[in-house]
Order: structure tokens, then C-alpha cells, then sequence
């Protein structure tokens, strides 16, 4: 996705030479247009698999899942990270473990909103190592609804989340697929051609 691509370039930010900060557009602050944009790339990938339901993650999976859910016109489900008061009855957990917090976390969601019947489109904004999306799977798998595919607004493809997910046979979308992070410089992979496309923009202080 171009507009994608260009909105990484131009307002993204590498730390560490592995970390991509996208605050400016998608986990901190949300640009609509650019998420309405991803909204209906998704919409346009998933159109024929049937979709009664999206799951997403909280927080930053939110943004994206909606604007998909309000073409698609499928509600839009995010499971938790925190267990709240008013979450127990009918409960589904999965545990989860942060590659960058370097710790395990339960997600949280109530079976109430998915059965045997749907057919669900997980969505989320980043997949680096796969654990976020093998969490909501497994939430999704205990309802006993079906996978119908995963959106990812941002892949590294330099981490193995896609490979874990391709073994277990899942259509994935990803909407920019990065093949590497530099201090200077992204470098994407070009899905028409099969090779690689970089960005050599200094990232750091731009507006």
C-alpha cells in the first residue's frame, strides 16, 4: 500500500536499528484518513470470505479494525489486556508474551460476542514476531468461530510472525511489509516484484 509506505517514511521513526515508531499516525496519535485508507484496503481483501465479526487487540488495534468493521458493516470486537469488573462471565484468555516488554501478558475477551456461527478477520497493527496474533487465534479458536483471515497494518518481514502463520495455513494481508530497519534508512518489500524497495529519508526529527 503506497500511501502507507510514504506515511512510514515521512512521519515513522527507527530506535535501535528493530523498533519502527509510528506514533504520529497510528498507535499514539491516529491520523483518520490514513486509517480510513487501511480500513479499506482490508474491506477490499477480505470482501468475499464471508466476515461476520473482526477481532482486535487494545490499544492500537482499534483504530484500524473499526474503519475496516464500518465498511464491511461487521461489529468490531477488542479483546482486553487488563481483566475488568464487569468482564467475567463466559470469559476467553489467551496469554500473550511481549518480545519488547520482555514479559507474558493474559488478553482478555467475552465469548458472548462470537460463536460457532461467525466467521472472524483479525486485525492488527504490527507483526514481528507473531505472538499478538497467535494470542487472538487462540481466542477466536475457543469460541469455536472460524479464522477467515489476518490484517496486519505493519509487517516486519525480517522476524518470523508471517512464517508462523503461514504454517498454519492462515490468509494473511499486510499492508507494508518491511524487510529491514536501519538507522537512515526502511527498507520495504515490494510485493509486485519480489525484491526490495528502500527508503533512504533520515527519519529522526521530522515533523
Amino acid at each position: 500500500m503506497e500511501l502507507l509506505q510514504q506515511c512510514i517514511q515521512e512521519k515513522g521513526k527507527v530506535i535501535d536499528g528493530h523498533i519502527l515508531k509510528v506514533d504520529r499516525f497510528l498507535n499514539h496519535q491516529v491520523d483518520p484518513m490514513i486509517m480510513k485508507a487501511v480500513g479499506e484496503a482490508f474491506a477490499d481483501e477480505f470482501k468475499d470470505k464471508g466476515i461476520t465479526k473482526i477481532v482486535t487487540i487494545e490499544s492500537s488495534g482499534i483504530a484500524p479494525a473499526v474503519m475496516t468493521g464500518l465498511i464491511l458493516n461487521v461489529p468490531v470486537i477488542f479483546a482486553r489486556k487488563k481483566q475488568s469488573l464487569t468482564l467475567q462471565d463466559d470469559l476467553l484468555t489467551a496469554e500473550v508474551y511481549s518480545y519488547t516488554k520482555k514479559e507474558a501478558n493474559h488478553i482478555y475477551l467475552s465469548g458472548a460476542f462470537l460463536s460457532d456461527k461467525d466467521r472472524v478477520l483479525i486485525i492488527d497493527d504490527f507483526l514481528a514476531k507473531g505472538e499478538a496474533a497467535l494470542g487472538l487465534i487462540r481466542l477466536v479458536e475457543q469460541s469455536q468461530a472460524d479464522v477467515a483471515g489476518i490484517g496486519i497494518v505493519i509487517e516486519k518481514s525480517f522476524q518470523e510472525g508471517r512464517e508462523k502463520l503461514n504454517k498454519l495455513g492462515y490468509h494473511i494481508c499486510s499492508l507494508a511489509r518491511i524487510a529491514s530497519l536501519h538507522e537512515n534508512r526502511i527498507e520495504f518489500v515490494n510485493e509486485d516484484k519480489g525484491s526490495v524497495k528502500s527508503s533512504m529519508k533520515n527519519l529522526h526529527g521530522l515533523q
